[in-house]
């Protein structure tokens, strides 16, 4: 009855891990999940002087969304943070255009 449980939680990591289909490859970073979202909430927050929502997607530190300023979850455009090989990698949702300029300066 164990080995089932476990199955299901495997598949069901993999599948939350995956991006989702409307966001925009950005690039990758070789920081980890964590450092990257704390940089792009961090340098979105001076910019605007607005409060910046970030969101756990995955435990461990393995996935973030971090929401453009005035932006609040769940649907709105946001930077996609998510674990690869090495680091991070990073998309954004959305279609703000100066946003992609900010991510860049923390990859």
């Amino acid at each position: 009855m164990k080995y089932p449980f476990i199955a299901l939680v495997v598949a069901v990591s993999a599948c939350a891990s995956q991006p989702p289909s409307d966001v925009h490859v950005v690039g990758q970073s070789h920081l980890p999940p964590k450092a990257v979202a704390q940089c792009i909430a961090l340098k979105w927050a001076n910019n605007s002087g607005q409060p910046v929502y970030s969101q756990y997607m995955l435990a461990n530190e393995q996935a973030f969304d971090v929401y453009v300023p005035g932006q609040q979850p769940p649907g709105g455009a946001s930077a996609v943070v998510r674990q690869a090989s090495g680091g991070s990698w990073v998309g954004f949702r959305g279609a703000d255009s100066n946003a992609s300029s900010t991510i860049n300066q923390c990859l």
